[in-house]
């Protein structure tokens, strides 16, 4: 299979974030050998370096390795030239994550501020605007406090009871959430496409689509391919993201009922329990990333693009109001508890249509399905030889 060559592909690159360092690589292999997840026809780093330098751009869009590589930061810092391998997987995953979006407003969101600042304040103050027009404040507000002192959260509306309220929130939310998901599964057929489907140098068989699944969602629920980096505290923070910030997510598109109620639960209720895990696993990844970014300590975090800063912020302002929320309605203050829920609300919604379909939340999905598609690859048969790339880095 031949590759046309793009000798722009190197600056098209560059608006993701990687600067000029990698072109000091001289493929001495170093990075590769001190690796612990290469493995046996996965090679990289190296092998993107020298896709690049080649300008081999529809290559690139088939390259999955970048999802396989979790940045321990061991072939950045032994790199003898300090090409700085390990942030360029960083950058091929935001042009990747471009290259899966049919919409184009990945590219946009990653290579542009304006874009993507203006999409987040567009739906914030659309959701501001929603609550002032149509769901405002009842004037008696202060009365909707029941008997345990708590704030009836539900009844705050004007001119509506509380299960339509809820009602309400939770089409919202189901509406918000198929529209993710429906952007998000597209990008993973267009990801699947380019990597397996347009491959025509193997043959996959149909068992091997069941047998690889359960690989899914294993790596999916433990993230265990942190485990083969030397920063284990790494993997465990990543961990309580992931399970903490999925709980978030079906507790607001699933069992919003269930946890959105008048009656302020005691603590040891299992609804308040999921909700406090939650959020000490947010948070407790936010706080060490964030001082990890500020101080630069760490390899993986010494090299900072716009969006991860944003990200942190987004999701740490998200943690921070719905905590805000929490207090207030335990403390029996109403009008508090309403206007800051709905900026809770005007936070969540930008956050969530941003950054799981278009940027840094997609890589959540991306990452266990380039696990499956990488081992479809592995079992698939030989079908015809590979000739795109030279013997040095195939």
């Amino acid at each position: 299979m031949s590759y046309r060559i793009d000798p722009e592909f190197r600056k098209e690159l560059g608006k993701f974030g990687v600067g000029s360092e990698w072109s000091e690589c001289y493929h001495c292999g170093n990075c590769t050998a001190t690796c612990p997840l290469t493995e046996e026809k996965i090679l990289f780093p190296r092998k993107g370096i020298r896709m690049i330098q080649m300008g081999l751009k529809e290559k690139i869009s088939a390259y999955v390795e970048p999802w396989l590589c979790y940045y321990c930061g061991d072939c950045t810092k032994t790199c003898p030239r300090d090409a700085n391998p390990g942030e360029l997987m960083m950058a091929l995953r935001r042009y990747l994550t471009s290259v899966y979006d049919w919409t184009g407003l990945s590219r946009k969101f990653y290579t542009s501020k304006s874009w993507e600042f203006g999409f987040i304040l567009f739906f914030a103050a659309l959701v501001v605007a929603l609550f002032s027009v149509f769901l405002p404040l009842r004037p008696d507000a202060e009365q909707m406090v029941n008997a345990s002192g708590g704030v009836m959260i539900n009844s705050l509306i004007a001119g509506m009871s509380p299960s339509t309220f809820v009602s309400v929130i939770e089409w919202g939310d189901w509406i918000m959430a198929m529209i993710v998901a429906g952007l998000l599964i597209s990008n993973i057929l267009n990801m699947f496409h380019k990597i397996v489907l347009s491959d025509h140098s193997v043959r996959v068989p149909l068992r091997a689509y069941f047998i690889g699944f359960w690989k899914l969602t294993f790596n999916f629920l433990t993230q265990a391919r942190f485990s083969k980096c030397d920063n284990r505290n790494y993997w465990a923070g990543h961990l309580l993201l992931m399970t903490g910030y999925s709980i978030m997510f079906a507790v607001i598109v699933v069992l919003l009922p269930e946890f959105q109620t008048e009656e302020v639960n005691p603590w040891y209720h299992w609804q308040r329990l999921l909700g406090y895990y939650a959020t000490f696993g947010i948070l407790y990844f936010l706080i060490i990333t964030a001082i990890g970014r500020i101080r630069r300590s760490d390899i993986n975090l010494r090299f900072s693009h716009s969006t991860d800063w944003l990200f942190i912020i987004m999701l740490g302002l998200t943690t921070i109001t719905g905590i805000l929320v929490h207090i207030f309605r335990i403390s029996g203050l109403p009008a508090a508890t309403y206007y800051t829920y709905v900026i809770h609300l005007a936070v969540l919604v930008p956050m969530i249509l941003v950054e799981v379909p278009f940027s840094k939340w997609s890589h959540l999905a991306y990452r266990p399905f380039a696990i499956y598609f990488s081992e479809l690859k592995k079992a698939g048969k030989p079908r015809t030889a590979d000739i795109g790339l030279a013997p040095a880095i195939s």
